[in-house]
């Protein structure tokens, strides 16, 4: 764990799991992005997405960026979705998804309630909102097809403030050398091996990427949540513009009371490794 000055955990180096077969779980993974990279023609967003000069396709339910309401994240064809779909059912990823989603239970696991309870919200309001993975209270993916993934400095402003982002890093570089996750805020830079997973609160911290040595390859696979999707459970099912159309006085003044209490009861969500380590 990072810990902050008062004790509490805002990021965690999950490092790998301790199973023999991770490593090439992982050498799997890489490499069947690399494949699927090759299959398909990617649009300018996908190239230009601000982070860096690499493909990304984000993947699952999100809410914002001009959605009416949640909904399944749009594809360029059909033939990209069945890719993608395809791709997240390999048990590479249900295995990278499942060990991501236990660090998060087990590290932060009031911020973990959060957005489970979220998602099952939503689950039940939609049950045609696609989710790929199960077991996991991220709603939403993306896949960073490299081959050189290297992110610039950046924040992601589109995920819950106080929330927690899962990145996990795939592909052929030697970490000693690049690759390395550099938390601005912090004055950390992190060396980060492929087939190594770490959260972080990704809208909260400055963070990138140690570019890699010519002729080595580097993946990243990135799980979250975007902050819209609370949002809308918070209105009970409402846009914020929807809510406030129809509110009363008293559920406006209560919703306004909650905003300005909102990051202080987030943070309040950060556990204490004091009391992580408690029997």
């Amino acid at each position: 764990p990072i810990l902050d000055n008062q004790d509490r955990v805002v990021a965690v180096l999950a490092g790998r799991p301790q199973g023999s077969n991770w490593k090439g779980l992982m050498s799997e993974a890489a490499n069947r992005i690399a494949r699927t990279r090759d299959r398909i023609h990617f649009t300018n967003k996908q190239l230009n997405n601000g982070r860096g000069n690499f493909p990304a396709i984000s993947v699952g339910v999100s809410y914002g960026g001009g959605r009416q309401q949640p909904g399944n994240v749009a594809q360029s064809s059909a033939a990209v979705l069945t890719l993608l779909t395809g791709l997240l059912t390999y048990q590479c990823f249900l295995s990278l998804s499942d060990f991501a989603n236990v660090i998060f239970q087990a590290y932060a696991p009031q911020t973990y309630g959060h957005y489970w309870d979220c998602l099952q919200s939503l689950w039940k309001w939609n049950p045609r909102l696609r989710r790929h993975f199960k077991k996991s209270a991220f709603a939403s993916c993306t896949i960073n097809f490299g081959p050189f993934t290297v992110c610039r400095p950046h924040t992601d402003r589109h995920n819950l403030s106080f929330g927690w982002c899962s990145i996990t890093a795939l592909g052929t570089f030697n970490p000693d050398k690049g690759g390395h996750l550099i938390l601005w805020d912090l004055g950390l830079i992190i060396r980060f091996p492929p087939g190594s997973t770490i959260l972080i609160p990704s809208a909260l911290l400055t963070h990138s990427n140690v570019p890699i040595q010519e002729n080595e390859t580097r993946y990243s696979f990135v799980q979250f949540s975007a902050a819209g999707l609370f949002r809308w459970v918070y209105n009970g099912f409402k846009s914020d513009a929807d809510f406030e159309a129809t509110a009363t006085p008293a559920q406006s003044a209560k919703r306004e009371e909650d905003r300005q209490n909102r990051w202080k009861s987030g943070v309040g969500m950060f556990s204490r490794w004091s009391d992580l380590q408690k029997p």
